[in-house]
């Protein structure tokens, strides 16, 4: 036996001791040149006043933009109960018609009902009010004019309602019974649970049943210029106004037909089975096809706010003349239940879109304080300036002087390079 041999236990590499200590560069150490700005009158005044001059001009030319927009809105909420059910119209209050033209005078708007039948499909629904409202454009209005939908006092952005649909069933996916019960549509989800003899709603949740169901026709010109008098030539003349094109692409794409025909298990949710033969789908009155169906996919895109407009109809090519319209209103939705109101918007737009006062007045806002504010540095500095300090005291590892430390006499200044802890080994 060689005794001249290590021991196994005696390793002759000895491990190398390992350190958690970060590497020696300027990012792990954090030596990085940084820019460390010191706010003087000098920079901070002509600041102030180069953002106001910014930002007041922007404002100014986003208040003009929206002043150019003209718009006429009127609440019809109370048409089915205050407007009179004879032939001939009444005058509306105007507190309920909100005109937005270069002339601001007022405008005057009659309104009336009458209760008539409305079809849908072949289905023909008897005892529908209908409201017609007789209004004036005094100035023709270039396209593309928009016609809009306003609800006040709706919360879409309720957290349980702006969460109740589901996804795979409005994509056309063929979802079964459990699928749809066990979805975030509760409580609108399927008649009796997962029962055999249940069916789901179709399209299931609180958002496609409380769709908004009111429908307008186009607005009709009475006695257009040039038609009286001439034989032949019609009395009134038609603004026809699409339904489509109202609908994001991107939204559009996330809507199917179903993909399956069985109409044994779905059924309208309870605000749509007015509509159809007895509360059933059926071949003659089948479901709608929920990406053509516009007014649909706009209303499932959820307002953030309880006052919101939606669009309804449009027109991109033809103006709108200057004269008197009337336009029926089929008064389905009824905003008195919970305290709401409706109305109509036609408009058009500007550069900036629709008629919003509100980001002109927010760029004046803060381009006029930043003005005030310099103007306040200014006459502060002028009259009172104060002097500025040492800048070498903004260094967090300068060391006091001796004196100081002491507390003997003032300080000569401050000693550089002291070291921390960061330096120690």
């Amino acid at each position: 036996m060689d005794d001249s041999s290590p021991p196994e236990s005696i390793d002759n590499t000895k491990e190398k001791k390992k350190s958690r200590r970060p590497a020696n560069t300027a990012f792990r150490q954090q030596r990085l040149k940084a820019w460390q700005p010191i706010l003087t009158p000098k920079t901070v005044i002509p600041l102030f006043f180069v953002i106001g001059i910014i930002c007041a001009p922007i404002g100014g030319l986003l208040i003009y933009a929206s002043s150019t927009v003209k718009e006429l809105r009127i609440d019809y909420t109370d048409c089915f109960r205050d407007s009179p059910t004879t032939d001939e119209s009444e005058l509306m209050d105007t507190s309920l018609v909100f005109p937005s033209f270069k002339d601001n005078n007022t405008i005057n708007a009659m309104w009336k009902h009458s209760i008539t039948s409305q079809t849908f499909g072949t289905y023909t629904l008897k005892n529908i009010t209908k409201c017609t409202l007789t209004f004036a454009i005094p100035e023709e209005m270039a396209p593309p004019v928009l016609l809009y939908y306003r609800l006040e006092n709706f919360y879409q952005n309720h957290r349980r309602y702006v969460q109740s649909f589901f996804d795979k069933q409005l994509a056309g996916e063929d979802v079964s019974i459990t699928d749809v019960s066990d979805s975030n549509c509760e409580p609108l989800a399927t008649t009796n649970g997962t029962h055999p003899n249940s069916r789901a709603y179709y399209p299931c949740g609180l958002i496609a049943n409380s769709i908004f169901n009111d429908t307008f026709s186009s607005p009709l010109l009475l006695n257009p210029p040039g038609s009286a008098g001439q034989e032949g030539a019609p009395p009134n003349e038609t603004y026809y106004m699409k339904n489509t094109s109202i609908a994001w692409e991107s939204d559009k794409e996330l809507y199917k037909p179903r993909v399956v025909d069985n109409l044994d298990k779905i059924v309208p949710p309870p605000n749509w089975q007015i509509r159809y033969p007895d509360g059933n789908y059926s071949a003659e009155n089948p479901p709608p096809n929920l990406h053509e169906d516009e007014h649909f996919i706009v209303w499932m895109r959820t307002a953030g706010l309880p006052t919101f407009s939606k669009l309804y109809m449009r027109n991109d090519t033809t103006p709108m003349r200057a004269g008197t319209y009337s336009m029926d209103i089929y008064d389905n939705f009824r905003t008195d239940q919970y305290q709401g109101r409706k109305s109509i918007v036609i408009t058009t737009l500007s550069v900036m879109g629709g008629k919003n006062n509100f980001l002109g007045i927010l760029w004046l806002v803060v381009g006029g304080f930043c003005i005030a504010l310099a103007l306040v540095f200014l006459i502060t500095n002028l009259i009172k300036p104060r002097k500025l300090g040492d800048h070498t005291y903004l260094s967090w590892n300068n060391a006091p002087s001796s004196a100081a430390a002491k507390g003997k006499g003032k300080a000569s200044g401050p000693t550089m390079g002291m070291a921390t802890g960061r330096d120690l080994s």
